[in-house]
């Protein structure tokens, strides 16, 4: 498809398969409209100067996601800077919070970043193995073997057999 840009139609019929998944991405509404709308800005200048694109859902996932992943990146890197600003008492969560998080890594949010993002590309999109792979720029085995994991710490929670958490994602003292 070669055109001099994105038109009305063509953005009000994927904008609710963007925000959903920004939405998955990002578990938080107002962040999802913003990742929305700053991977549809990106987009929209990027549109021209592209000569051909075969599946245009998959190029707009594709540009989503590589927005969260740098709005990631540069969250972890005020934090650091931050960090060295604050005391640590200032970093003190109370129980409650406390709480709360590890509630969340139990359930279905506990799943890493990428492997929730293809979770939610093949099962609640509908794309192919071989469109994510496009999308998130990885090797199809990639795609399989992450969507794999997925399925299984799924199933595992949902059958009360779930593996300790990932270390990575255990709350640290």
């Amino acid at each position: 498809m070669t055109m001099s840009g994105l038109t009305d139609r063509q953005i009000k019929e994927v904008l609710p398969q963007l925000r959903r998944f920004a939405l998955w991405l990002t578990r938080n509404p107002a962040g999802a409209d913003d990742l929305v709308q700053s991977g549809l800005e990106k987009a929209l200048t990027a549109y021209a100067a592209l000569q051909h694109e075969d599946n245009l859902r998959v190029w707009l996932f594709s540009i989503l996601y590589r927005q969260f992943i740098d709005g990631e990146r540069r969250k972890k890197r005020y934090l650091r800077l931050l960090s060295l600003f604050k005391s640590e008492e200032e970093y003190a969560a109370s129980p409650e919070d406390l709480a709360l998080t590890d509630g969340v890594l139990a359930g279905f949010a506990s799943l890493p970043s990428d492997q929730r993002a293809i979770l939610l590309l093949v099962a609640v999109e509908g794309l192919r193995y071989k469109e994510v792979a496009e999308a998130l720029d990885i090797p199809l085995g990639t795609v399989m073997s992450r969507l794999s994991r997925a399925r299984r710490q799924l199933h595992d929670l949902a059958e009360g057999t779930a593996a300790p958490v990932n270390p990575s994602l255990r709350r640290l003292k």
